[in-house]
């Protein structure tokens, strides 16, 4: 059974490792000051993706993004793991969106590429932490979803067979295909890139990441594959009151980088009255709550 599968992948500024200058002075993130890296957990969704290629021959696995010309890295690194294509959702009509504007342009897409038996994305960006998109587009699709995967265990007979991870423990479910599965961090880390595949789609590229005047332009002519498919708001039909900032009910009031210092130290007992002392200290500070 060949399988066609649809990987949901997004650049992220790499939050983990925050320093001072990783806010602007409005209160956003500071983007360029932060590394962009390929959202871990989507990492995680690629591999079993990957995987599912390997069990089922004649099977596909395209990587689908929404970002700026530069998101067509997302793309490359999943060329260079083992999917067969990808589509870069790019137009300034995107910009801005939240989780629902995300989720609708994605599934818009996710219409025009057609026939999709697994649609599979990481359970949370590191960026924004909701972990809403990946139901969003099941729901805007009619889809089934299953969420909080850790491995997909076998598709047959029009069924993936899954395992997830709950409180308390793991359970395995059945869903029928189509579906849409959101993957933990805690699944398997992703394969490393392929040498060959590196040197193969060391050049792919949208065209709007192109400055025109590279040295192996002309590959773009004799390779095909070099060529990124590349998709604005009117590519996918897509309703501009419902992507970007338009299609946003979420606002974001402020954000702030929270930096903690040591600037003393105690030693407490175990005795209530250090207890006490602590719990009010916590409660005073706002730490606790």
């Amino acid at each position: 059974m060949s399988l066609k599968i649809v990987v949901l992948a997004k650049q992220v500024p790499d939050t983990r490792n925050v320093g001072k200058d990783a806010m602007t002075a409005e209160g956003t993130v500071n983007r360029a000051a932060l590394p962009a890296i390929f959202n871990p957990e989507d990492l995680n969704a690629l591999e079993q993706a990957l995987r599912l290629k390997d069990q089922h021959k004649g099977s596909t696995v395209g990587v689908l993004t929404m970002g700026p010309p530069r998101a067509g890295e997302i793309i490359r690194q999943g060329l260079y793991r083992g999917a067969d294509t990808g589509w870069l959702l790019t137009d300034r009509k995107f910009a801005g969106a939240d989780t629902l504007a995300t989720s609708y342009a994605l599934a818009t897409a996710i219409k025009k590429i057609g026939n999709v038996d697994i649609i599979i994305g990481g359970r949370q960006a590191i960026d924004g932490d909701t972990a809403q998109v990946g139901p969003q587009v099941a729901q805007k699709l009619g889809l089934n979803q299953v969420t909080y995967a850790e491995e997909i265990l076998k598709v047959e007979n029009g069924k993936a067979t899954i395992r997830r991870h709950i409180d308390g423990g793991v359970e395995t479910v059945e869903a029928p295909l189509p579906v849409v599965i959101t993957v933990n961090g805690s699944a398997a880390p992703a394969r490393p890139c392929n040498a060959k595949l590196v040197m193969k789609y060391k050049y792919a590229s949208c065209h709007m990441e192109r400055k025109g005047d590279e040295p192996w332009a002309e590959l773009y002519n004799e390779r095909p594959y070099l060529t990124l498919n590349q998709w604005s708001v009117a590519d996918v039909d897509g309703d501009d009151a419902q992507c970007g900032l338009s299609g946003s009910p979420t606002k974001v009031k402020t954000v702030q980088n929270i930096v903690f210092q040591a600037k003393e130290s105690k030693t407490l007992t175990g005795s209530d009255e250090d207890m006490q002392s602590l719990i009010k200290e916590l409660i005073e500070e706002k730490i606790i709550g």
